[in-house]
């Protein structure tokens, strides 16, 4: 998946991912944890999803989003007042709660995301082919070593009955590719199978969404 796919689809208001509403796991999920509050929260590849907004009630924010006019949509959509920065390759987004970094993920540096406590991936892990599934997870250990805690959100379908993204990240990848953590937590999860997921419905046998909480 090159950037330009996506970037495309932010132009061609291709946006089926989008989620109009705040995750229903999410407020279920969040009630069970605790992390150091006192520390931001790391959105990667956050689109312009109302979770962070509601995230916010916990403490600052920070997006990773590789779209300008997804950043723009994000705040603008909710009447909020922003700046912008030119940062080295990125466009810094500043907010009183929620930042947003707009340019490559894979080219972020930890100082750019703080010290962070929470991280929360709604819909990268589950957006990108294999290999760059491996490389994403290589970067967000990167840029938060820990120790952090992570509520990820995957989805499972029977891969040879359709091609994403969204992908199919089974839980058995997920323990896998976070190998390295402390624990892995399955939390919560929802059979979506006939059901929209996001804004769209996929003509697939069975469709699951799982809710982990992952330590390291």
């Amino acid at each position: 998946m090159q950037s330009e796919f996506w970037l495309h689809c932010w132009q061609q208001q291709r946006t089926g991912f989008h989620q109009y509403e705040i995750h229903p796991l999410l407020p279920v999920v969040i009630s069970q944890l605790s992390w150091d509050q006192s520390k931001a929260v790391f959105a990667p590849l956050s689109g312009k999803s109302l979770d962070l907004w509601w995230l916010a009630r916990y403490g600052k924010v920070i997006g990773a989003e590789l779209s300008e006019l997804a950043c723009q949509q994000f705040y603008q959509q909710q009447n909020q007042s922003f700046s912008v920065s030119a940062q080295d390759d990125f466009q810094y987004f500043s907010h009183q709660s929620v930042d947003i970094w707009q340019g490559d993920y894979f080219a972020l540096k930890p100082e750019q995301v703080a010290d962070i406590g929470l991280i929360y991936d709604r819909a990268a892990l589950i957006a990108l082919p294999a290999q760059m599934r491996i490389d994403y997870v290589q970067q967000l250990k990167a840029l938060c070593p820990g120790p952090v805690s992570l509520v990820l959100l995957s989805l499972e379908y029977p891969e040879h009955e359709m091609s994403g993204p969204p992908f199919s990240v089974t839980e058995q990848e997920v323990r896998q590719l976070f190998d390295f953590a402390s624990s892995i937590e399955l939390l919560a999860m929802r059979n979506l199978t006939g059901r929209l997921f996001a804004q769209r419905q996929f003509n697939v046998s069975k469709l699951v969404e799982k809710a982990f909480w992952i330590q390291w």
